[in-house]
């Protein structure tokens, strides 16, 4: 695929993923977005986005057999923004311990453990965690910031903290770096990294596409964050 064909967002098809609900989550912010297994078609991508819905193990073994793996570490490496959507988000720590102790991405160093039940809080720490729950900055990230800037730059930009975002997972991501930590969320009284950021790569545990114009507003955000890539390299290319 040259480059003049490369769609400009590749939402990846490894066999565990809520496809269509991302697709249309692109399209309806005017996002050209294709669906795809083509490890040459996520390497030609402007940018990529790795949904999922399941088991990690699985997961990885999916992308091993699409020979995406190497793929998807040399797109983080080259800069190109890629955006991992809850399981996707969790593909992108270094280990998971879903069923077993899984190898991921190593692309956010840091791995993936269960959610707590915590005793006496009944449905409020009920695992799996679904329904819809606010995200806020982490404490690190709200000091030295006006109020509602603390985003600024990122895929949350534009949101307010305390913006609610549905949510349907057993597991978490534990950032080695806790700089990496985006936004975090409260489940009863455990909190929880909920988004994650390392220079083009950001994950969510949330599913953005469900989650109405606040979830929308982020894939408007990865859009314009491809958009003005592409300029730049246009720009690179004239001078």
């Amino acid at each position: 695929m040259s480059d003049s064909a490369a769609p400009a967002i590749v939402i990846v098809d490894y066999g565990m993923g809520n496809l269509f609900s991302v697709l249309r989550a692109c399209q309806s912010v005017g996002v050209e977005a294709v669906i795809t297994d083509s490890k040459q078609a996520v390497s030609d991508a402007a940018a990529v986005i790795l949904p999922g819905v399941g088991a990690f193990g699985v997961a990885m073994e999916n992308l091993a057999a699409l020979d995406l793996i190497d793929v998807l570490r040399d797109v983080a490496a080259t800069g190109k923004p890629l955006l991992g959507v809850c399981l996707g988000m969790q593909l992108l720590m270094s280990e998971s311990h879903e069923f077993g102790h899984h190898r991921g991405l190593d692309i956010i160093p840091g791995n993936v453990v269960q959610l707590p039940l915590i005793p006496g809080l009944g449905a409020a720490s009920k695992v799996p965690h679904v329904g819809w729950e606010s995200v806020e900055p982490p404490v690190s990230s709200r000091e030295g910031h006006a109020p509602g800037s603390a985003w600024d730059g990122t895929l949350l930009e534009g949101l307010p903290g305390g913006e609610y975002m549905y949510f349907v997972h057993s597991f978490y991501c534990r950032p080695r770096d806790q700089a990496r930590v985006l936004s975090v969320t409260r489940y009863g009284t455990f909190e929880f990294c909920s988004a994650v950021t390392l220079g083009n790569v950001m994950g969510c545990q949330f599913h953005p596409e469900r989650s109405g114009p606040a979830g929308l507003l982020i894939y408007r955000n990865f859009s314009a964050k491809v958009a003005s890539l592409k300029q730049g390299e246009q720009r690179a290319g004239q001078a």
